[in-house]
């Protein structure tokens, strides 16, 4: 239990203990002044019946007061809920939306490379005519050389 509620239950068995030791006072009749009469009744019994009344007040307005905190932070938790929703929802979608940027700018990089790779293979296959044709040419030019060499050395040697 709390603090606070041992304290009052403390100070309502007091207030108990007090009436039961001054019952005779309590009951004792005694004028009472209203304003506008005199009228003969218990003083501690109308006291006691006010102080009664003012707790039955204040435990209705404790009662009252703890019922719409506890309405109020339900609604606040429904409220919290859907925005959690809400923000889930929306971590979803900007998931998906990227996910979806990033399979089209992998599709777009993989149609690059193939459009990269392409060229270097058109590249290198034509690098690779020019080279064989040039590398021909050389071998024929050799060659050619080579057969004028053997000519002049026959000449030499026949001559």
């Amino acid at each position: 239990m709390k603090f606070l509620t041992l304290a009052l239950l403390f100070i309502l068995a007091a207030i108990a203990v007090f009436i039961a030791l001054n019952w005779g006072a309590f009951v004792a009749p005694a004028d009472l002044s209203l304003g506008f009469t005199v009228i003969q009744m218990p003083f501690g019994m109308v006291m006691l019946g006010l102080l009664v009344f003012v707790t039955v007040l204040f435990l209705i307005y404790a009662i009252t007061l703890q019922t719409s905190a506890l309405l109020e932070v339900r609604r606040y938790s429904r409220d919290l809920q859907t925005s959690r929703e809400l923000a889930d929802k929306a971590e979803a979608s900007r998931f998906t939306e990227l996910r979806i940027v990033l399979e089209a700018e992998m599709l777009k990089q993989a149609d690059q490379h193939e459009e990269f790779k392409t060229g270097v293979f058109a590249k290198v296959d034509q690098l690779g005519t020019v080279l064989h044709s040039s590398l021909e040419e050389s071998t024929n030019s050799l060659a050619a050389c080579i057969g004028e060499l053997e000519d002049r050395i026959d000449r030499t040697r026949g001559g």
